[in-house]
C-alpha cells in the first residue's frame, strides 16, 4: 500500500505520520503542497496537522488553495481514500470534501492533552477495526477544533453514518471539552471515503506514548 503525506507550510506532524503509517506496513512519500499531482498508485492520501500557513485568516482558509488539492480533490470525488488529521481535517472543511466549519474553541484556549473518545459509527473503512460504544485514548492538541454544522446538515450526518467519533470521558459519558455540536470529534463524508478528525491517532502508537490506540484507529485504512 501506498501512502501521500501532503506537507505545507506550518505541517508538524508530518514525520508523526510516516512513522505511523510505517508501522502499518504502508510505503509513504511526502509531497509538497505546490505540486500539483500525487504520487502515482497512491492509495491513501493524508493532510496531517500542524499549522498550515500559520492558521491566518482562520485555520485551513489558505492552505485549501494550495495546488496539490485539486488533485486531492480530484483523487476523493474519484473514491480515493482521504484522511485529514487535525489541521487537515480543518483544510478538507475549507475545500468541501466534508461538511461543517470550526470556531475557536469555546473557552478560547488551546488545548493539548489525552481525551477519550467513542466510536459513533464503523460503517466505514477507517473504523471497521473498532466496535461501535468503544473508546479509545487519543491526544489532542487545537485552538479551533469547536466542530459546528447547521441542524438540517447535521440531521443529514446522522441519517447517513457520518458521525464517527464523539468526544466522552473514560466511562463513554459526554465530556465536550472544546464546545463541538454533540461532541463530535470525526466525521467522513456520504460515500464514506474522505475522513477527518481533530484527535492524533499518530501520535497514540505506541504505549510508551501513553497509548496505542491509534493503531485500532488507524489499521482498518491499511487493510
Amino acid at each position: 500500500m501506498k501512502t501521500a503525506i501532503v506537507v505545507f507550510p506550518g505541517t508538524n506532524c508530518d514525520y508523526d505520520t510516516k512513522y505511523a503509517c510505517e508501522l502499518m506496513g504502508s510505503d509513504t512519500e511526502f509531497v509538497w503542497h505546490k505540486e500539483s499531482v500525487l504520487p502515482a498508485k497512491s492509495d491513501l492520501v493524508i493532510l496531517p496537522g500542524g499549522f498550515s500557513y500559520g492558521d491566518a485568516l482562520r485555520s485551513g482558509a489558505i492552505a485549501r488553495f494550495s495546488p496539490i488539492m485539486k488533485a486531492v480533490v480530484d483523487f476523493a470525488n474519484r473514491g480515493g481514500r482521504v484522511l485529514g488529521i487535525c489541521n487537515g481535517f480543518q483544510i478538507l472543511l475549507e475545500s468541501h470534501l466534508l461538511p461543517g466549519a470550526m470556531k475557536r474553541n469555546q473557552n478560547l484556549h488551546f488545548i493539548s492533552k489525552y481525551h477519550h473518545l467513542k466510536v459513533h459509527n464503523n460503517n466505514n473503512p477507517f473504523l471497521k477495526a473498532l466496535k461501535v460504544g468503544e473508546i479509545v485514548n487519543i491526544p489532542m492538541a487545537h485552538g479551533e477544533g469547536n466542530y459546528y454544522i447547521d441542524d438540517a446538515s447535521r440531521k443529514a450526518l446522522y441519517d447517513n453514518e457520518q458521525v464517527l467519533l464523539t468526544y466522552c470521558d473514560a466511562s463513554g459519558n459526554v465530556d465536550n471539552p472544546n464546545g463541538s455540536v454533540d461532541a463530535i470529534a470525526g466525521i467522513c463524508n456520504k460515500n464514506k471515503n474522505v475522513f477527518g478528525l481533530m484527535p492524533h491517532p499518530e501520535r497514540a502508537m505506541e504505549p510508551l506514548l501513553g497509548s496505542d490506540d491509534g493503531v485500532a484507529m488507524l489499521e482498518g485504512l491499511f487493510r
